[in-house]
């Protein structure tokens, strides 16, 4: 049985489909003076599947998500296993500044202690969030489902990373489709500020190479973005300015176009708009969020890891 909360519904159905099982209704409101409402409506199964993203509005989705655990825990189910597409609160796992709240250690005790027996997730942030549950968690990439679009819309793409954090998505991607990848250079000036620049990548090993016995992406350098359709590849796009930078680096270093794809698009402060206005062909993101560039849908990934 699958439950989406108000935050993942069309994906709950989705995967519902996907895994041909039942989709339990909810009711959800919202009291005057903001507390909120659940409902399950409906015999329950002793084996649920609850599929809640927690991101903006993040307290609501928590909440909400919380809610549901423990009703249904107390409903009967025996085995509640929760996927979060998005985690919110995940990007602070560990103190940077004395007296800070662990707040991702703080939601996964809360998630946990709540009722949940499983945990899916959708590429974390930092993969270290997991180790904050005792119970089995997985962290699913969802760069397969982003590859299967580009391949669906571009031809003989180059994939980049906005900054090496970044590499690994699209090294990711291009041993899917089996084309090139690079990265560019990210140093953060301030908070909302930062600067990106060009980084010439080792592209002359050889595969017989000892050294290189484990790669298997294709490195090349900037100037091979040179009249092809460069696909920018990041895990979150939330104010869009190092997309920003980056487009503007691909577009002067000759790429045909420029699309920007990723796994969690939070977009806020007019991201969409900064990000169109650089120059950029098209936005995808997954359905781990619900945005205007949520078109690349996570339910076949989902389902996959569910069954």
């Amino acid at each position: 049985m699958i439950i989406g909360g108000s935050a993942s519904q069309k994906l709950a159905a989705n995967i519902a489909k996907k895994l041909n099982d039942k989709l339990c209704p909810i009711e959800t409101k919202k009291f005057p003076d903001g507390e909120r409402y659940i409902r399950v409506k409906g015999e329950i199964d002793e084996e649920i599947v609850v599929v809640q993203s927690t991101g903006n509005p993040q307290d609501e989705n928590l909440i909400e998500l919380l809610f549901l655990i423990k009703n249904l825990k107390s409903l009967g189910a025996k085995k509640i296993k929760v996927v979060i597409p998005y985690f919110g609160y995940g990007r602070q796992e560990k103190r940077f500044k004395s007296g800070e709240a662990i707040s991702a250690q703080i939601v996964a005790e809360l998630i946990q202690n709540a009722g949940a027996t499983e945990i899916l997730t959708i590429n974390l942030h930092e993969n270290s969030v997991r180790d904050f549950f005792s119970i089995k968690t997985q962290n699913i990439s969802a760069m397969p489902a982003i590859a299967e679009h580009i391949k669906e819309n571009t031809y003989n793409p180059i994939i980049i990373g906005p900054d090496k954090g970044a590499l690994e998505f699209a090294e990711e991607i291009a041993n899917i489709l089996d084309c090139e990848s690079t990265y560019l250079s990210k140093v953060r000036i301030s908070p909302d500020k930062v600067e990106t620049k060009v980084v010439n990548m080792r592209c002359d090993f050889s595969n017989d190479d000892p050294a290189f016995k484990d790669v298997k992406s294709k490195n090349v350098e900037i100037s091979a973005v040179k009249g092809k359709e460069a696909i920018i590849i990041d895990d979150i796009i939330a104010t869009g300015g190092t997309i920003v930078n980056a487009v503007h680096i691909l577009k002067e270093n000759g790429a045909k176009s420029v699309d920007v794809c990723c796994a969690h698009p939070v977009l806020v402060n007019d991201a969409v708009l900064k990000i169109y206005a650089a120059g950029a062909r098209s936005i995808s993101g997954t359905d781990s969020l619900k945005s205007e560039v949520s078109t690349i849908s996570l339910a076949k990934t989902i389902a996959k890891h569910l069954k």
